[in-house]
């Protein structure tokens, strides 16, 4: 699996196709075996409610150790690391350069069997995402993003015309779920989320939806989603207002295809 990992050893760093040929192996050695065959013991929570699974720790694992070889002295913060040391989340927010990895987004649609899950990546320079991968295993999809480079779908560049007219025709989605059939002032009635990151973005940039509310913000889900929106024009904001701040919580997130989108839909909801 490592092998298609390149070092420099002025400068580190992994190019971006062996990045999701790395996604992609790791998904195939432990994640997709598991897929609908879990076994008795392969399932916990971390606390109630908060699922993880034998293929979240060995993917994290075999990922983790990977960008660590191709890229000494980079951080990087994996969700389950995180979860067993929370302290990763400020050694994170502080380097110059690090990497992001949610080995199994979706987990609780990866355990009922939904193939709405997937892997994501980020790699942050001096506290800006610079490069971002999703491979969705099931429906074997990949997108990638590089500043200033485009969001790309498995070699096809994706563009995004946000609506305009009325926001009673806008799509909104949530993660909330007590948001679920609530009509912000102006707009039509919220829809649940895919529930999964990797999954919500992809389905914002080609049109499935025009702008999702989320309940929270941590750095594996919204880090690398955040410039593969950024890239076609989109915006991830605080819901009350202020820049996302990739390197740390901050609280929920509106994530929309256009500023303008975003500026309607925080009045709407910061009315209601």
């Amino acid at each position: 699996m490592t092998r298609t990992l390149s070092r420099n050893d002025r400068l580190p760093s992994v190019r971006t196709d062996e990045v999701m040929t790395l996604m992609q192996d790791v998904a195939a050695r432990v994640i997709n075996p598991r897929f609908r065959a879990l076994a008795d013991g392969q399932v916990s929570e971390k606390q109630p409610g908060d699922l993880v699974t034998i293929a979240d720790r060995e993917a994290e694992e075999l990922l983790t150790e990977a960008l660590l070889r191709a890229a000494p002295g980079a951080v990087v913060l994996g969700e389950e690391a995180a979860s067993a040391d929370p302290s990763l989340l400020e050694t994170y927010a502080e380097a110059d350069h690090a990497f992001t990895v949610d080995p199994v987004d979706g987990t609780r649609n990866f355990v009922h069997g939904s193939p709405d899950h997937a892997v994501m990546l980020s790699e942050r320079r001096a506290g800006e995402v610079v490069r971002a991968w999703i491979w969705q295993p099931q429906h074997r999809r990949g997108y990638v993003a590089e500043r200033g480079g485009g969001t790309w779908r498995d070699g096809e560049r994706l563009t995004r015309v946000a609506p305009g007219g009325d926001p009673h025709g806008w799509r909104g989605v949530t993660s909330r779920r007590s948001w679920v059939g609530w009509a912000p002032p102006g707009l039509r009635a919220l829809e649940l989320t895919w529930v999964s990151c990797g999954i919500d973005y992809p389905k914002l940039i080609e049109g499935y939806a025009d702008f999702v509310l989320y309940r929270h913000s941590k750095p594996w889900d919204h880090a690398p989603a955040s410039l593969l929106l950024g890239e076609v024009g989109g915006v991830v904001e605080r819901v009350e207002g202020g820049t996302y701040d990739c390197a740390r919580e901050c609280g929920p997130l509106l994530s929309a295809v256009s500023p303008e989108i975003a500026a309607t839909v925080r009045r709407a909801v910061a009315t209601a």
